[in-house]
């Protein structure tokens, strides 16, 4: 018990199995819920290359391509958070996209309304959540991919919800989503399209999600639990949104907003930290 520290209390939670070499390793559809019912799914530590080659279609000078290490786990919830969910935590729906539903994400929320969010969540309990920082954020929406996408090189609307209303070919997408049932003004409920390869869902459109980190250019060298700039003027937001362009879910797209914006198009999903 002693050699692996919390080690055990962690399988116990999560489900997990400990190979001989001491390595935890999630079991299929292990999956860990709060009592809010948002669900989490362990991410392990690894090294990608953040940003994007210099030929990839869309590419912005911002996304410069760096090594990244992460070195602790932590628990990736598999969707965004849902309108349900925040009202069950702050007794009201702020969403302008309500009539998609409680099992859509929340939108409208500024990333101080997420702060406010996190304190609460975190004063219930043990479990301690935050939101991702933009490294942990694209590492796992990538799932180990090194694509524009993580299911492959084109944008594609049976995999994401994303600009109906702005494609070269808008009536595909359109027929798509009224195939579906789905509100072509507005994002989806959540777990609608396939999950990546590590079962998370709607990384890439349905809402744009904040991020911890400080909005700021990448470093040239390799890093390790990088964090983003100490300061600055605007916070990260990743993965595309329901409105305007497809490519603006292409895995290392970049945005930013300012901390008390509260845009129809914006949401989050959290982590919860690993003991």
């Amino acid at each position: 018990m002693m050699k692996y520290g919390l080690l055990p209390f962690i399988v116990l939670l999560l489900g997990l199995s400990v190979s001989a070499d001491g390595k935890t390793h999630l079991e299929p559809s292990s999956l860990i819920t709060n009592d809010l019912g948002m669900q989490f799914v362990l991410i392990h530590p690894g090294t990608f290359m953040m940003g994007s080659p210099e030929n990839e279609e869309h590419r912005r000078k911002n996304e410069v391509l760096h090594q990244v290490t992460l070195t602790k786990p932590f628990l990736m919830q598999i969707t965004e958070v849902t309108q349900g969910q925040w009202k069950a935590l702050m007794g009201r729906n702020p969403s302008n996209s309500y009539d998609c539903g409680l099992n859509c994400p929340v939108e409208s929320v500024s990333w101080l309304d997420c702060q406010e969010f996190v304190r609460k969540l975190n004063a219930r309990g043990k479990d301690k959540y935050r939101l991702p920082t933009e490294a942990e954020w694209e590492y796992a929406c990538r799932a180990g991919t090194d694509t524009p996408y993580y299911w492959g090189s084109s944008i594609d609307c049976t995999r994401a919800m994303y600009a109906n209303n702005t494609l070269k070919a808008p009536g595909i997408c359109v027929a798509y989503a009224r195939k579906k049932n789905l509100l072509t003004d507005s994002p989806a409920p959540v777990k609608t399209f396939p999950p990546n390869a590590w079962g998370i869902y709607d990384m890439a459109g349905n809402v744009w999600e904040w991020c911890q980190d400080w909005y700021g250019p990448y470093p040239m060298e390799s890093v390790v639990d990088p964090g983003g700039p100490p300061s600055g003027h605007k916070k990260v937001r990743r993965g595309g949104s329901f409105f305007k362009y497809g490519w603006y879910c292409r895995s290392a797209n970049r945005n930013a907003a300012d901390e008390y914006d509260r845009l129809r198009t914006l949401g989050f999903r959290l982590i919860m930290i690993v003991p």
